[in-house]
């Protein structure tokens, strides 16, 4: 485990913080340091208490460090005492950079506040998360820096229901438009998603949809770069590697990689792409994750890559390894494992398998392995798809099952599926209407062989009834 956070840290550390100091926030933060408080006014107002000010004109000293290390409890409990008490933007502003910096300057400052709180029996989080309530910009953003670094830096963990509403509010703050500290939220994410348990957390509050949808939508490179970072830390746990290309990872970060100009936004999809590979348990994960970069062209990319010099040797590294094991997937590929993937991805297009005879002859029965996985799919994107290719490639499919399957027809009916497929009868779009009503045609002309069949059966067994012929009119 200790590699892999050197390798984290060599990308989080090194290169992000290169690019702290031009960030909103930062540059915010050197402001707000220029602008002294005056404390004393505080203390003769009696807002405040004579402890308290003789421990933060300490700590706003040249000789902090000195003071620290002889009172660090009266440190933290000055600190959460002010946060709590003082109401004005500037001075709140203030003692949360301070807060920052002395944690920027020594990591092991996190315990002085964790610990404190635990001598008191209190939570250290709850003054920090009722300042992601106000309505400052600066304040929340540097809260919730200060509050990353607690959960990531100290001994104890972020309790469950505070990591819970950190982690919305995080991924809240990602989803609002025009937001000049997405960057820092980015940052906080990043650090947070170092630790394995905040991992879950974050899945749980539906954090990696929200990721792929804003990095389905064009944001800046930094933000790119930040995000897929992001995903890049989830990768490391091999359950969620497995269940990565879910939410349509994959497509998305394929779709980046060919637009992109930027060498650090290249290096960390290769470094998600490898580990999607290399860290899922069950190979088939990971075959299926190849197959998957092959059907979204990333062999052309790489192959693109591989004439273009580059000073970072993992890019190198991670092409090298990238190629071999997509070429040696599509040696291995079947056509039933490149149809099940391309489905599985969502991005249905006229590939070779769709219209071949021979594809539907042997494999539509495999449409009902894992409960019917394969058709599901199919017959959601017939509901949500707004993509009339997709429509209608996946009208088609649903068509010739129900060929090529003789209880298809019922199978799709119970799935909700023929509905779905009628309702295309009315699309704008000719082409899927055309293949609506041939898919149609097929479930109804199931109808009738199956019909037909019983109605023979009928007649055998009682000669002269005409019921059947009745039922059979009146389903018509």
């Amino acid at each position: 485990m200790a590699n892999i956070d050197e390798m984290i840290s060599s990308h989080l550390d090194d290169k992000i913080d290169m690019i702290a100091a031009t960030s909103v926030l930062q540059q915010q933060a050197s402001d707000i340091r220029t602008q002294k408080i005056n404390w004393q006014s505080y203390q003769q107002s009696q807002m405040i208490s004579n402890e308290d000010y003789n421990a933060i004109t300490a700590l706003d000293g040249e000789k902090k460090s000195q003071y620290l290390k002889d009172n660090q409890y009266q440190g933290a409990k000055t600190f959460l005492s002010l946060l709590s008490h003082v109401s004005k933007d500037t001075t709140i502003q203030y003692l949360l950079v301070m807060i920052d910096d002395l944690l920027t300057e020594d990591r092991t400052r996190v315990d002085m506040f964790l610990d404190y709180a635990s001598k008191r029996k209190e939570t250290v989080w709850g003054p920090f998360l009722s300042l992601l309530n106000r309505s400052d910009g600066f304040i929340i953003h540097m809260t919730s820096r200060i509050i990353a670094k607690l959960a990531c830096w100290g001994n104890d963990q972020m309790p469950k229901s505070d990591l819970n509403f950190y982690l919305q509010w995080l991924k809240d703050q990602l989803t609002l438009s025009d937001n000049e500290y997405i960057q820092s939220v980015g940052r906080c994410l990043q650090m947070m998603l170092r630790v394995d348990e905040y991992r879950f957390a974050f899945v749980t509050v539906d954090g990696i949809s929200t990721l792929i949808s804003i990095l389905s939508s064009r944001v800046n490179f930094q933000v790119q770069y930040q995000l897929v970072f992001c995903l890049w830390v989830l990768t490391f746990n091999p359950l969620l590697a497995e269940k990565m290309n879910k939410f349509n990872v994959i497509p998305i970060l394929a779709d980046i990689l060919s637009d992109c100009a930027k060498e650090k936004v290249t290096r960390i999809i290769l470094a998600v792409f490898r580990n999607l590979i290399e860290k899922p348990d069950d190979p088939q994960v990971a075959k299926e994750h190849c197959i998957a970069m092959v059907q979204c062209k990333v062999l052309k990319q790489l192959s693109i890559l591989e004439q273009r010099r580059f000073d970072d040797e993992d890019i190198t590294s991670d092409v090298e390894f990238l190629t071999e094991k997509l070429q040696t997937s599509v040696q291995d590929l079947s056509s039933f494992d490149e149809y099940a993937t391309e489905i599985k991805s969502g991005r249905l297009e006229w590939s070779p398998v769709h219209k071949s005879a021979k594809f539907w002859r042997e494999n539509a029965q495999r449409l009902n392995e894992k409960n019917y996985e394969l058709l599901r799919i199919l017959i959601h994107l017939l509901d949500t798809s707004r993509d009339p290719l997709v429509l209608s490639v996946a009208s088609y499919d649903i068509g010739e099952y129900v060929r090529h399957f003789p209880r298809g027809k019922h199978v799709i009916e119970q799935l909700n599926g023929k509905q779905l497929v009628m309702q295309l009868l009315g699309h704008d779009d000719p082409n899927v209407r055309y293949e609506a009503l041939l898919a149609v045609q097929k479930l109804m002309v199931h109808n009738w062989e199956y019909l037909g069949k019983q109605l023979e059966k009928d007649s055998e067994k009682a000669p002269g009834d005409k019921e059947g012929g009745k039922v059979i009119s009146g389903k018509a």
